[in-house]
């Protein structure tokens, strides 16, 4: 099952995505709560869609308000390695918050802090049933669904310190794509699907799943260990190699540059740098 966040009229719904057709659900939930009842349904076939979307609709983003962003970082091995770091055997962890997201096709500027913008192409987690201290073989059980992020960094201020947050949260770089494919329609924990950077009509990045470090299932077991999981929480996944700043000569985004992340199956965003 596809299904799609979309804006028309002001408000946000959600619709299923059939054979290039939109058929509305229903507003999108506005928290957990909500999301996990969506997520009950959908494991019962409980959703009905209704009538054809007509007119024009805006993408939007598949996020509940209250949920938490959760990244990994250097899931990769090759990508740890073109930073100068050794494949790591815990991953590492940070969030972003709300004001960071931005929805497909937004334009995507630094606010004039920096000229050092880079892309990351990732795969998304969606979760579906909370909890805590879940054990890796159930994991898989927890996830609503999967879709595609770019987890547009600003890099300067990423390695400003010893964390990671300034560089991951400037206002509206993450751009989150207004599908989730439903497990049912992908292999068992999103494995081996082609994920890849495409900067102005060129591929920067070209990997698989099949090579995180930390896979799906492992990276909800890690990340429940220490906190509690929520419905609609996001687990962005991590990227590959072939990032900018590891470039010779760096290759940063420059305005009027349009980026497109694709994750094989699941779908594609882009965005234009202004």
């Amino acid at each position: 099952m596809r299904l799609a966040a979309y804006r028309q009229n002001g408000a946000t719904r959600l619709g299923l995505r059939d054979s290039g057709t939109l058929r509305d659900i229903g507003p999108f939930p506005a928290s957990s709560q909500g999301f996990e009842r969506l997520a009950q349904d959908a494991a019962t076939g409980a959703i009905t869609p209704g009538a054809v979307v007509e007119g024009a609709v805006d993408p939007a983003m598949p996020v509940v308000q209250d949920a938490r962003i959760i990244c990994i970082g250097l899931n990769y091995a090759e990508h740890a390695r073109e930073g100068g770091r050794e494949p790591p055997a815990y991953p590492g962890i940070f969030f972003r918050v709300d004001t960071s997201l931005a929805a497909a096709g937004a334009t995507v500027s630094s606010g004039g802090i920096s000229d050092k913008l880079d892309y990351e192409a990732e795969l998304l987690v969606v979760i579906g049933k909370g909890g805590r201290h879940i054990p890796e073989d159930q994991a898989l059980d927890h996830v609503f669904g999967y879709g595609v992020f770019n987890d547009i960094s600003v890099r300067d201020y990423q390695q400003k310190g010893a964390q990671w947050t300034p560089g991951k949260n400037v206002d509206g770089t993450g751009i989150v794509g207004d599908e989730i494919v439903t497990p049912e329609d992908l292999p068992p924990g999103a494995t081996g699907l082609q994920v890849r950077a495409i900067l102005n009509g060129q591929v920067m990045q070209d990997a698989n799943t099949d090579i995180m470090i930390f896979p799906v299932a492992r990276a909800i077991a890690i990340i429940s260990d220490f906190m509690t999981l929520r419905p609609g929480d996001l687990i962005a996944t991590g990227t590959p190699s072939g990032v900018g700043y590891a470039r010779t000569p760096p290759v940063w985004m420059r305005p009027g540059d349009e980026i497109v992340v694709e994750v094989e199956q699941v779908g594609r965003v882009s965005a234009r740098i202004g």
